[in-house]
């Protein structure tokens, strides 16, 4: 075995190897649902139970509950005996015990690893930042931490204590709010279900380098005599953009129908910035052709009373409103990013920023 290692080590060392990595620990946290809820690669159960919402065929949503396999073994075994303290879960492992065990297993990983470090959220700046430490220090390649709070929210939440398991819980909660196995449940909002007809406005927008327009169409729905926005869609005959632009507007409108304040949909798009360049349009710099579609949702956002503030200057249109970006534009520069390349005395130079391809 000795001798193929080195046979192996001086062929690399001679001919280089292909791959920079060739070990990884992946995700596997939904795959390990098939098998049962076991442990996922080297990270714990996230909670010993908790119920899971699974979308079927015709679009309606069941709740299934998801058990630990081991504490389901453990229970057919010994019924309600105590779980041993070897039983952990996500939520009761403090940050330092994630941080081991990733630490552990990249002495023999290539890559970083995927793996969660579940931090409490009360938990101080100073010990959030020793986290990192922590994983830097023990050589940890990369580190992940989740840290749930009001703002943003929590993917899957559960009420456990480090000393309780399900049907073990000190008080017990209102039989609502309560799973099959005894352990709180607590709900996400439920998606607003769609009207049989909506109000909305169609938007055209043209973008530089694109042959065709988008057709953004954005439709409301009106709660207590209020529009907000419900759905989008986006059509083009470009079909370039037909994968993304499907998916983008599945998403936005899968977030526009859990309801309350959408308006970070906008932020979040026009803060997307295309590495190619964006494009300078009356005098206002638009990153990308998706900061650009969030600029056409704050228009209408801002058009419908949804937000306060002044929309972009709209074109008059019979059949749409448009919003024109076709604005002539030369190569990108390498260096600045702007569509500002030209040839000057002989030689391509970025009108922008001066960078130039003959004197770098």
């Amino acid at each position: 075995m000795m001798n193929m290692d080195e046979d192996v080590r001086d062929a690399i060392r001679e001919h280089g190897i292909r791959n920079a990595l060739l070990t990884s620990i992946a995700p596997t946290g939904t795959i390990s649902l098939y098998a049962g809820n076991v442990s996922s690669g080297i990270e714990p159960v996230f909670a010993y139970a908790y119920t899971r919402k699974v979308l079927q065929k015709d679009g309606s949503r069941t709740e299934e509950e998801v058990v630990d396999y081991a504490v389901q073994m453990w229970r057919d075994k010994f019924g309600d005996k105590a779980l041993p303290d070897y039983f952990v879960n996500a939520q009761t492992l403090p940050p330092s015990a994630h941080v081991k065990m990733q630490a552990a297993a990249q002495k023999w990983i290539d890559s970083s690893i995927s793996k969660t470090i579940n931090c409490p959220e009360d938990i101080s700046f100073d010990d959030f930042k020793d986290v990192y430490m922590q994983a830097w220090d023990q050589g940890c390649k990369g580190c992940t931490t989740y840290r749930p709070n009001d703002v943003t929210g929590s993917v899957l939440s559960v009420s456990e204590s480090a000393d309780t398991a399900p049907g073990e819980t000190a008080s017990a909660p209102h039989e609502s709010d309560m799973g099959a196995n005894g352990a709180e449940v607590v709900y996400m909002s439920e998606p607003l279900d769609r009207p049989q007809s909506l109000e909305g406005h169609t938007y055209k927008l043209k973008w530089p380098d694109s042959e065709h327009a988008i057709y953004l169409t954005i439709n409301d729905i009106i709660i207590s005599d209020h529009r907000r926005p419900f759905e989008v869609f986006i059509n083009s005959k470009n079909m370039e953009h037909y994968a993304w632009t499907l998916a983008l507007t599945r998403m936005i409108s899968a977030v526009f129908r859990r309801g309350g304040d959408v308006s970070f949909v906008v932020e979040e798009l026009k803060a997307v910035f295309d590495p190619r360049g964006g494009a300078w349009v009356q005098g206002k710099y638009i990153p990308s052709i998706l900061a650009a579609i969030g600029g056409v949702i704050e228009t209408h956002m801002v058009k419908t009373g949804f937000l306060e503030g002044e929309g972009m200057a709209l074109k008059s249109d019979p059949k749409a409103d448009v919003v024109a970006l076709n604005v002539p534009r030369g190569k990108a520069c390498p260096s600045c990013g702007q569509f500002d390349m030209q040839m000057i005395e002989g030689c391509m130079t970025c009108r922008s920023c001066g960078h130039s391809k003959c004197g770098g």
